[in-house]
């Protein structure tokens, strides 16, 4: 059953405005910021926001929707790709960002648990007197609660895994306004369903999560992070494949193609060499980063790899991952005035060189401006789409380039999304991908939520 439509009736909120007062909104700039996203698609907008600080707050707002079969929106900071936030029937969207406490942390333990609210950046600076960190580092500075729901990765993964990995336990509000607790802080359990799992990607269709339990990792003592240019996009990609099969721990691998490196040589004042190029860090002691890094520089050199360049200096590292994470507004830079979309597929290794080199193809073909860089230790990579969003036929090219890059990365034996999640923009690449496992996951979503209130309209249509 579909939640029903906007526009929600005012005095249904009035409960909800009493209860939060000044942490209640229905004004009109404030719902828009909640209904707008990097996506196709155009504003949708909720009825309302509130801003919770507890998760009985939380489970308090949901059971009023459900009693009235008001659709519920989770909100982070609005980082996510594929329209997962937009409101699609309208209803109240849940602003999850004033949770923003780090409830507790156990240095032996080498975990914490966190609100949802709590930003990637925000969690490691709180946690740098402690010698331990968090890895997951989707580029953005998303929430912890967001990069749960979206089964987030990023640069780290090939070392440190997925969110997926990393969440131990979660509390969640379900559609009923129940709340329960799933997993716990023991590295491993045999007990029951793994409904942290579950939950852990399941993009605010199936609950709110409103506590995160996280495992954490020591500070390396140092780091290394270099640079090498290769004549072929073949050379770079067996690099990475044959840097992984000889188990040298890399932590970051990332790959940027000619065009992307002359898009970050502009915007950020690099002066790197105009070739397929792969920014690597790797993480241990100063003898072992240093192994590691003459290692790598041996393997690349087998592949037509230039001079591996690295460094342990901190200044030099950070400007070098900056550029790295600017790299989108750097793809705007190249047509000023347009917009960009970025997507997102991941295939084997062993298939990443064909399937890059058809996607440059596709995009050459599209007319569209699309440099790809990736996290091609796991073999996840991104089209950065610039187009005119005001031009009709552009914008036509642009979604059919994107529906290519999904069909060559699933011919590939691939998925339609690494990190971004499905939202509202990839869910009949769902269907193609799993097939009648879509039907399983329709009857989970019906058995928790049998009224459809909760982020209708994501991941599948019921």
């Amino acid at each position: 059953m579909i939640a029903s439509p906007s526009p929600v009736d005012p005095a249904v909120f009035a409960t909800l405005q009493a209860q939060f007062g000044d942490r209640f909104s229905t004004a009109a700039v404030v719902r828009e910021h909640h209904g707008r996203a990097e996506t196709f698609f155009p504003a949708m907008m909720p009825d309302a926001v509130v801003y919770p600080h507890t998760t009985e707050e939380v489970a308090d707002a949901v059971r009023h929707c459900a009693a009235h079969g008001i659709p519920v929106i989770p909100f982070g900071v609005g980082t996510s790709l594929e329209g997962h936030f937009l409101a699609l029937h309208g209803g109240l969207c849940i602003d999850l960002s004033q949770m923003n406490q780090l409830l507790r942390v156990s240095d032996d333990d080498l975990d914490c648990t966190v609100q949802p609210g709590v930003t990637r950046k925000q969690l490691n600076e709180e946690l740098r007197h402690t010698g331990l960190f968090f890895p997951i580092d989707p580029g953005a500075d998303a929430t912890l609660g967001g990069m749960t729901a979206t089964r987030a990765s990023g640069t780290n993964a090939v070392r440190y895994g997925t969110m997926r990995t990393n969440v131990l336990g979660l509390t969640v509000v379900l559609p009923d306004g129940r709340i329960i607790h799933t997993g716990g802080r023991a590295r491993k359990s045999a007990a029951g369903y793994d409904l942290t799992g579950l939950f852990v990607g399941s993009e605010g269709t199936l609950g709110i999560i409103t506590e995160i339990t996280l495992r954490l990792y020591g500070q390396p003592e140092a780091v290394s992070s270099g640079v090498c240019a290769f004549e072929t996009l073949r050379g770079a990609v067996d690099t990475v494949i044959q840097t992984i099969q000889l188990g040298i721990p890399v932590a970051r691998i990332e790959l940027l193609d000619e065009l992307q490196i002359r898009a970050v040589n502009r915007y950020s004042g690099t002066d790197l060499a105009e070739r397929p190029t792969l920014f690597l860090e790797f993480h241990g002691t100063p003898a072992g980063v240093a192994e590691q890094s003459a290692l790598f520089g041996e393997i690349a050199a087998g592949h037509d790899g230039g001079e591996f360049s690295w460094t342990t200096n901190t200044e030099e590292r950070t400007a070098l991952w900056d550029a790295r994470h600017k790299a989108y507004y750097a793809a705007l830079a190249l047509r000023p005035g347009c917009t960009g979309i970025s997507t997102d597929v991941c295939v084997p290794i062993s298939h990443l060189c064909d399937c890059i080199t058809q996607t440059r193809a596709a995009i050459e073909d599209s007319g569209i401006i699309g440099p790809i860089l990736g996290h091609v230790g796991d073999g996840n990579f991104h089209v950065v789409m610039v187009f005119d969003p005001d031009s009709a036929e552009e914008v036509s090219r642009a979604k059919a380039l994107s529906a290519r890059i999904v069909e060559l990365a699933l011919a590939h034996g691939g998925t339609c999304t690494g990190e971004h999640g499905i939202g509202m923009g990839k869910k009949g690449y769902l269907i193609e991908e799993h097939g009648d496992a879509v039907d399983v996951m329709r009857a989970i979503k019906r058995a928790l939520d049998p009224a459809g209130i909760m982020n209708p309209g994501k991941v599948f249509d019921l």
